[in-house]
C-alpha cells in the first residue's frame, strides 16, 4: 500500500536547498573578500608547493582572509592546485582572482653580471636587485667544495673567483646566492670547460685570462696582451699590472704610487714575481681563448691610449717613448 504524498514537500526541499546554496555563496563571497591594502612584497617558493600551503602562508602575511575558502574558490574556478617554483609579486588588497593569477606568473628579472667584475662587485649588484645579500654571495663563493657535485670541472680550493661565468641571467628577487652561483657554474661548465675541450691547466689559464679581461678593451688585442704576460714571466720580469693591485684593495679607482708600493698582498704584481695566486675577475670566453692561445711576439710592454687601443714595445726605451705618446694623446682630450 503506497504512502500518500505530503502536499508541498518537494517545494519545501527545493526552498531549503536554494537557501543553502545562497548561504554558501554569501559565506564564500565574504571569506574570499580582499584584505586591507598594503605594500607590495616578493614571495619566494623554492619547490612546487600546494596552493593550500601557499595560501596558509599568505594568511600570515595578511593577504588571504580564509585559505580554505580561497582554495575552494580556486577549485570552482578550475585554477591549478599547485604553485610552481619561482618568486611572485604579491600585494595585500588583491581580490581572489587577481591573487590566483599572480601566483601563476613568476617574476622575471634579467641581471647582467659583467666580465670585469670580481665577486664582491657582483655581490653588490645582486644585493641591489634583491636577489641575495652581498654577504651571503661572498660567503658561498668561498665554499667551492659545496658545488663540486654539481659541475664536471675540478673546482678550485678556497674561492670560486674566476669560475663564476659573466653573463645576463634571469635572477628574480629572493633567489638566493646558492642558486645564482649554480647558474654561473653551469654556464662556465658549458662555455669554458667543455667549449675549450677541458683545458689541463685551467686555473692558470683563468688567472691569465682575468688579467687580460681587465686590461684590454679590444678583442684583437687580447692574445697580444696574453703574449706580453707570458713573455714577462719567461724572462723573470714582474707583471706590474694595475688591476691586480686594485683586486687586492677591492676597489676600482686610479692607483697612486703609494698604493702600488705599500699594498701588501700576493696579488700585487708590482712587488711579487710571477702570476697572482688566482683569477682577479670572471673572464669572458674571449679572454680565456687568448690565455690558452697567446700571440707569439717579442713585446714586453704596453701602454693604453685614451680610445682604448694599446701601443706595444719590445724595449724599455720604446716603452718610455710610447708613454710620451699617451701623455700627448691625453693632453688633446677635451
Amino acid at each position: 500500500m503506497r504512502r500518500p504524498k505530503l502536499p508541498g514537500c518537494g517545494k519545501w526541499l527545493a526552498l531549503f536547498l536554494l537557501l543553502g546554496v545562497a548561504g554558501f555563496a554569501v559565506w564564500l563571497q565574504r571569506e574570499t573578500q580582499a584584505m586591507a591594502e598594503g605594500a607590495r612584497f616578493y614571495f619566494r617558493i623554492d619547490a612546487a608547493t600546494s596552493l593550500q600551503k601557499v595560501l596558509d602562508e599568505l594568511q600570515g602575511r595578511k593577504v588571504v582572509r580564509n585559505p580554505s575558502a580561497l582554495r575552494l574558490w580556486a577549485t570552482l574556478r578550475r585554477r591549478p592546485g599547485t604553485v610552481l617554483t619561482g618568486t611572485y609579486e604579491i600585494k595585500p588588497g588583491m581580490n581572489a582572482d587577481t591573487l590566483l593569477a599572480a601566483l601563476r606568473k613568476p617574476v622575471r628579472q634579467m641581471v647582467r653580471l659583467p666580465e670585469t667584475n670580481w665577486s664582491s662587485r657582483s655581490a653588490n649588484i645582486l644585493e641591489k636587485k634583491g636577489v641575495a645579500t652581498a654577504e651571503e654571495y661572498i660567503a658561498w663563493v668561498k665554499k667551492p667544495e659545496a658545488f663540486k657535485e654539481f659541475v664536471e670541472f675540478p673546482v678550485p680550493e678556497g674561492s670560486l673567483e674566476g669560475y663564476l661565468y659573466p653573463d645576463t641571467y634571469d635572477l628574480p628577487p629572493l633567489l638566493g646566492a646558492q642558486q645564482v652561483i649554480r647558474r654561473q657554474l653551469k654556464a662556465f661548465d658549458t662555455k669554458v670547460w667543455k667549449a675549450f675541450d677541458q683545458p689541463k691547466n685551467l686555473h692558470r689559464a683563468l688567472t691569465v685570462a682575468s688579467m687580460v679581461e681587465l686590461e684590454v678593451a679590444r678583442d684583437d688585442e687580447r692574445p697580444i696582451v696574453a703574449g706580453v704576460i707570458e713573455n714577462r714571466i719567461a724572462q723573470g720580469m714582474r707583471l706590474q699590472i694595475d688591476a691586480t693591485v686594485l683586486f687586492a684593495l677591492q676597489k676600482w679607482q686610479r692607483l697612486t704610487f703609494k698604493q702600488i708600493r705599500e699594498t701588501d698582498s700576493p696579488y700585487n704584481t708590482y712587488t711579487n714575481s710571477g702570476l697572482p695566486p688566482g683569477p682577479i675577475c670572471s673572464p669572458s670566453a674571449k679572454s680565456v681563448a687568448a690565455a690558452l692561445n697567446p700571440a707569439k711576439h717579442e713585446f714586453l710592454y704596453y701602454v693604453a691610449l685614451p680610445e682604448g687601443r694599446h701601443l706595444f714595445s719590445r724595449t724599455y726605451p720604446e716603452h718610455l717613448a710610447n708613454i710620451e705618446k699617451r701623455k700627448a694623446a691625453l693632453a688633446e682630450q677635451p
